[in-house]
């Protein structure tokens, strides 16, 4: 199941268990996690792109280690809100992921994700060649979080 909007996406997620969340690139792959009770994100790894089939395996092999449920995808929306290739190419990705898996897969906009990984990582003063390593792996955690701000904003309404 593919959610275009995070209210539909809350009313499936199994209690007690975590998100990931994904900065698709078109080399990486940046995969963050949340706990179990969606509070915090946290970089996990970045995978090196490859073909569709041992990208989404090593996914999947992600999600079920960690016993996720359910996957949120950066939405790389233009600044002014509408949606180019890359966004296409992220919808077909889901579509494609959505085929191997019962997991509800949700977007979330990732406008400036990357940025506000950027400005992180050189206020913690880390090196271009680390800023690189990692950098997918952040951006994944800040769009993860802002998922994880907006549903623990969405308890707290109802």
């Amino acid at each position: 199941m593919i959610f275009d909007e995070i209210e539909g996406f809350a009313g499936v997620v199994p209690p007690g268990r975590g998100l990931l969340g994904l900065d698709l690139g078109t080399k990486t792959i940046g995969v963050a996690l949340s706990d179990r009770l969606l509070s915090v994100a946290s970089p996990l790894e970045t995978i090196k792109r490859k073909k569709f089939g041992g990208d989404a395996a090593r996914l999947l092999e992600i999600a079920e280690a960690r016993e996720a449920g359910g996957i949120i995808l950066g939405l790389p929306r233009n600044m002014d809100g509408s949606e180019g290739p890359r966004c296409q190419s992220t919808r077909a990705f889901a579509r494609n992921l959505e085929k191997l898996t019962d997991l509800p897969i949700g977007f979330w906009d990732e406008r400036l994700s990357t940025v506000a990984a950027e400005r992180a990582l050189l206020e913690a003063d880390a090196t271009r060649k680390r800023r690189a390593e990692v950098i997918d792996n952040v951006a994944a955690s800040y769009i993860l979080q802002g998922a994880l701000d907006r549903l623990r904003h969405m308890r707290a309404e109802t």
